[in-house]
């Protein structure tokens, strides 16, 4: 949040994250006046929204940063680069720096599958009792709500559902979760 909020400050613009990834970037390009986009989990697919969306900074929550005016791929020397030049800017120290900004607390489980299980019914069935909230389907199933949101998404390796759940409390998240689990529940 600390790089994207330094670039955000000196070049305007865009920003793109997986959907797994923290509100928190969400937040500090609105701040900036900038438009946030969520992606599909993996690089490349940030990559290609970033594009798509002319992002001035991307990436994913496990640090991941991507300026496409230096090169279109993660790269930690530049993430750092720029977080010691926003820190040394800012003359905070980075307990400091880090009080700026939003506190979210995120809560991953995942749920095992039986052999058999209808990803498509599983789905089908969350969609439709969380219908009144905005829902993103390009990467599994993301729900937003008003502060908090949880990310459903199979993995590519093994027969499983992973769920993050996100919110300012971490009560809330790891609750967020646990109703998710048991919503799966019922249709297994």
């Amino acid at each position: 949040m600390a790089v994207a909020d330094y670039v955000l400050q000196n070049r305007k613009g865009n920003t793109v994250s997986n959907m797994s990834s923290t509100r928190a970037l969400k937040d500090i390009t609105l701040k900036h006046g900038g438009t946030y986009t969520p992606s599909a989990v993996g690089e490349v697919n940030v990559v290609t929204k970033m594009k798509a969306v002319n992002a001035v900074i991307g990436g994913e929550g496990n640090g991941g940063i991507i300026v496409p005016d230096l090169h279109y791929g993660r790269d930690a020397l530049i993430g750092i680069a720029l977080f010691l030049t926003h820190l040394a800017k800012e003359k905070k120290s980075t307990k400091q720096l880090r009080n700026t900004y939003p506190d979210y607390f995120m809560s991953k489980n995942k749920i095992e599958l039986t052999a058999g299980f209808d990803l498509k019914k599983i789905f089908e069935h969350i969609k439709k009792k969380y219908k009144k909230h905005p829902i993103n389907t390009e990467d599994g199933l993301k729900i937003e709500f008003e502060t908090d949101w949880v990310h459903l998404r199979t993995s590519n390796t093994e027969p499983i559902i992973r769920i993050y759940a996100e919110s300012n409390s971490e009560t809330v998240a790891a609750n967020i979760a646990g109703k998710l689990i048991k919503d799966i529940q019922e249709v297994l």
